[in-house]
C-alpha cells in the first residue's frame, strides 16, 4: 500500500466534513451515560484528504477532536482533470469500494460515506460503487485506501526510469 502521507503547513485551507456521528449509551449503577463519537473527514478540494474519529461527551467537541486526528493522518491523491487516473478496487473490513473514472460532466455518482470523501479530496467526476458492509468507518478507510493507492503516469515513469519528456516527444 504506497500511503503518500503529507505534513501540512497552515497556508493550506482544510474544510473539514461530518460524516456520521454515533451515540454511545453506557448503562451503569447510576444510570444512562451518553457519549459520541463522530467520524470527520477533511480535505483542502485538490487531492489531499484526511480522516479522523473523535469521541466526546458532547457532538460539538467529538467533530473538533475528529478534526485534529483527520489533520495528522493527511495523504496525497492524484487528480486528474477533475477525476481519478485509472479504476481501482479497495476493501477493509467488510466494506469494498471500486472507483472508476469517468468523463467530464458526468459528476459524482457516490453514495453516504464516499461521496463526502470524493467530494473533500476534489474530484468531481467519478463512477462508485460499495459492495458489501454499509459501515462509515469501514467505507471511509476503504474509499481512502484506494485514492492513496492511485498513481499517475508521472509517477509511474519515475519508477521506471523514464522522464515524461521522453514519452511526449516520441
Amino acid at each position: 500500500m504506497a500511503m503518500n502521507k503529507v505534513k501540512i503547513n497552515s497556508d493550506v485551507e482544510l474544510k473539514d466534513r461530518l460524516v456520521a456521528i454515533n451515540r454511545v449509551t453506557k448503562v451503569t449503577k447510576g444510570g444512562r451515560t451518553f457519549t459520541f463519537a463522530a467520524i470527520v473527514v477533511v480535505g483542502d478540494g485538490n487531492g489531499i484528504i484526511g480522516w479522523g474519529l473523535g469521541k466526546a461527551g458532547e457532538v460539538t467537541a467529538a467533530i473538533a477532536k475528529g478534526v485534529e486526528a483527520a489533520k495528522k493522518n493527511l495523504v496525497k491523491v492524484p487528480v486528474l482533470k477533475g477525476t481519478i487516473p485509472h479504476e481501482m478496487e479497495a476493501h477493509f473490513g467488510g466494506a469494498q469500494v471500486f472507483l472508476k473514472p469517468a468523463a467530464a460532466g458526468t459528476g459524482l455518482v457516490a453514495g453516504g460515506a464516499m461521496r463526502a470523501v470524493l467530494e473533500s479530496v476534489g474530484i468531481k467526476d467519478v463512477l462508485a460503487k460499495s459492495k458489501g458492509s454499509s459501515n462509515p468507518h469501514n467505507l471511509v478507510k476503504a474509499t481512502i485506501a484506494a485514492l492513496s493507492e492511485m498513481r499517475d503516469a508521472y509517477t509511474i515513469a519515475g519508477t521506471r526510469g523514464i522522464s515524461m519528456e521522453k514519452v511526449f516527444r516520441g
